[in-house]
């Protein structure tokens, strides 16, 4: 088993999503998703709930641990295919519960506009700002679907170097699904990304705001970094090159 226990006020009410959400969607999953075995209380010594799952076998999915990249980024899309076709009555609108994954991007205007400010002498500013506004005046304008809201390498394991499990629905809400797509810029390259968006049958607007989710969070991780471990920042400010290889006066 495994405990998960919220680091703060912020987090605690992920795992009351969890316990009421995932026994619903895990029957139409593809891949294998945590298992919710007991609600924690909370009590004079920990100050939030807390839960119970039963353990998932597994690696963290990393480059060098695919085996088949194409084959990842299939299962991948598979698994958000359905996860977005799954009936979303009562489903939690995004809000602070979830940091708003699955709704507007304009919640982080003025704290992506202050990144890219503080990184002007180490990204291409005006390109980011481009990206950035670009992907501002699309909406989903659809019905809501699932997100998962934190689709990232640290949260999908392997078996045999195949994707097998996807892990933390903390942030599910149902919105916009474009939070969804950030490991197209993250880890894909080239053909892979290119399988994944064709999978996905994603339109122009929302895979722009895809890659302003993106964006916005390498920015903010990069900005803080500048100021503490130039040699962490490397990694975001590789995304956010990712990201504006491809965005708007490319």
């Amino acid at each position: 088993m495994v405990i998960r226990l919220p680091s703060g006020r912020e987090y605690s009410a992920q795992v009351e999503k969890e316990n009421r959400w995932l026994p619903m969607l895990a029957p139409f999953l593809p891949l294998e998703v945590p298992r919710p075995l007991a609600l924690g209380e909370p009590t004079a010594e920990y100050p939030w709930k807390w839960s119970v799952y039963h353990w998932i076998d597994g690696q963290t999915a990393a480059a060098d641990r695919i085996t088949d990249m194409r084959d990842f980024a299939t299962r991948l899309a598979a698994f958000l295919i359905a996860l977005h076709g799954i009936d979303t009555t009562g489903g939690p609108a995004p809000g602070a519960h979830n940091f708003h994954r699955g709704g507007s991007l304009a919640v982080y205007d003025a704290e992506t506009r202050g990144a890219i400010t503080v990184l002007e002498d180490d990204i291409d500013a005006a390109r980011a700002r481009r990206t950035w506004e670009s992907a501002l005046e699309g909406k989903w304008s659809i019905a809501p679907v699932w997100v998962h809201g934190d689709i990232s390498q640290g949260n999908l394991l392997l078996v045999n170097g195949r994707l097998s499990a996807v892990l933390d629905f903390g942030l599910i809400a149902i919105g916009d699904p474009a939070c969804d797509l950030s490991i197209a810029w993250t880890l894909f390259r080239g053909e892979s990304r290119c399988l994944f968006r064709q999978m996905l049958a994603v339109d122009e607007q929302t895979w722009a705001r895809g890659r302003a989710w993106t964006l916005w969070k390498a920015l903010i991780v990069a900005a803080k970094l500048a100021q503490t471990n130039a040699a962490e920042m490397q990694e975001p400010l590789q995304v956010i090159r990712n990201v504006l290889a491809e965005g708007p006066g490319r």
